[in-house]
């Protein structure tokens, strides 16, 4: 008889957004017609921008002529888009060869595929609260998993740990940096990331950096790429994406970079990835990379930026709304989700009852994060402009009124 893989019985339950989902399900049975202000999911509510829409008409178009017909496109991604991405590193000071670019379906496929290269034997370290993904796609694998907590005393940004004082456990061969952070939105200094860069080169770990939320960092003094800090290619694999930073979250596109620097036991982990994407894949759309181009054009740039900065809007108008209410939070510059403390040392599942019931109101227990994520709460800024300021004025109104 066929043996499945067990350490899917080691998942915990996947009960967070069913929950979320039931919870608006009872609500909506009990009062028709509610309008619900939804700030919890993170996904894009602004269409495509100009540049990409001509961009993928174009691709279509191309498709209709034997002349420009594309059909198996290049595994690891087309030349025309792994040079333009590589070109938009080296505009922003990092030298990043068109080689070591990986065109992918989206952060997400990537962020579990990715483990392809890695011994099941290894060990994973997640920074909690944490993005579930992390912990799941490796128990899924049957790795131990070393849970480093964060919290306000250290801004959710926490040191690598203290490999002499707590021994083996303190080293993790897979390390997980989330930057900005889903869910805290918490960012990363220079000086703290070049400490796990150090650590990771110390002990021969390997940095997964999830960069999907790269682009709403406006603080020129912090990174936006791991691979700014000095030490970084030798020792980090960068995932990002297109979803939040161009709308693609219905188109699925995102990148990574593996530097040609980096191996482990003799195997070079570019070259690792290369068959593997050859073996494994037939390449993302050749329409879809189309319109990824059109990203990295100065058009291109130009209009995501104001997409970009009408989330960053929709993040003040949130802010000053929990400033009035005198309420605690992170995130809400440079990061497009507002993680704030639940008022009167409420759980999060309180909390998230509250508003929904009193102010028809949607966001996300900071719970599903993991425990430390517990007496948390996250917002998302991708919200439409009219949603978010009704519930903004709402958030003012109802906060300070909040028992548990």
């Amino acid at each position: 008889m066929l043996k499945p893989n067990m350490n899917y019985a080691d998942l915990k339950d996947s009960y967070l957004f069913y929950n979320i989902s039931q919870k608006i399900a009872s609500y909506l049975e009990a009062h028709p017609g509610a309008r619900l202000l939804r700030l919890g999911i993170g996904d894009v509510t602004l269409p495509l921008c100009e540049a990409v829409i001509g961009a993928l008409k174009g691709a279509v178009d191309d498709q209709a002529a034997a002349e420009t017909f594309h059909g198996y496109m290049p595994e690891c991604g087309a030349p025309f888009l792994r040079e333009a991405i590589a070109e938009h590193y080296r505009s922003r000071g990092v030298n990043i060869s068109t080689d070591e670019v990986f065109v992918s379906s989206g952060a997400s496929d990537e962020l579990g595929d990715i483990l392809d290269l890695f011994d099941r034997g290894n060990t994973a370290l997640v920074i909690e609260p944490a993005y579930p993904a992390y912990v799941d796609a490796n128990v899924m694998a049957g790795r131990k998993i070393i849970h480093v907590p964060s919290g306000e005393e250290n801004g959710f940004l926490p040191a690598p740990p203290d490999a002499s004082a707590d021994g083996e456990d303190a080293v993790a061969d897979i390390i997980y940096i989330c930057s900005p952070n889903n869910p805290t939105g918490a960012v990363f200094g220079r000086e703290l990331l070049k400490k796990w860069v150090d650590f990771a080169n110390e002990n021969g770990s390997v940095i997964i950096f999830d960069a999907a939320y790269e682009a709403f960092i406006e603080d020129a003094s912090l990174p936006r790429s791991i691979f700014e800090i000095e030490g970084a290619k030798t020792c980090a694999i960068e995932i990002c994406s297109l979803s939040k930073t161009a709308g693609f979250t219905g188109t699925r596109l995102g990148y990574t970079v593996i530097p040609k620097a980096l191996s482990r036991c003799g195997m070079n982990l570019n070259a690792m990835w290369v068959r593997n994407r050859t073996t494994k894949t037939n390449g993302v759309s050749y329409i879809i990379q189309k319109g990824g181009a059109a990203v990295f054009t100065p058009e291109g740039r130009e209009q995501i930026e104001a997409n970009i900065n009408y989330y960053k809007q929709n993040a003040r108008i949130l802010t000053e709304a929990l400033d009035k209410a005198g309420v605690h939070y992170f995130g809400g510059r440079n990061a497009p989700y507002i993680w704030l403390r639940c008022p009167c040392g409420a759980d999060s599942w309180s909390f998230f009852d509250f508003l929904l019931n009193e102010g028809q109101i949607v966001g996300t227990p900071g719970s599903g994060f993991g425990s430390c994520g517990e007496g948390w709460f996250r917002f998302s800024t991708f919200g439409s402009r009219n949603d978010t300021e009704e519930a903004a004025k709402r958030l003012a109104r109802l906060i300070p009124n909040f028992k548990p």
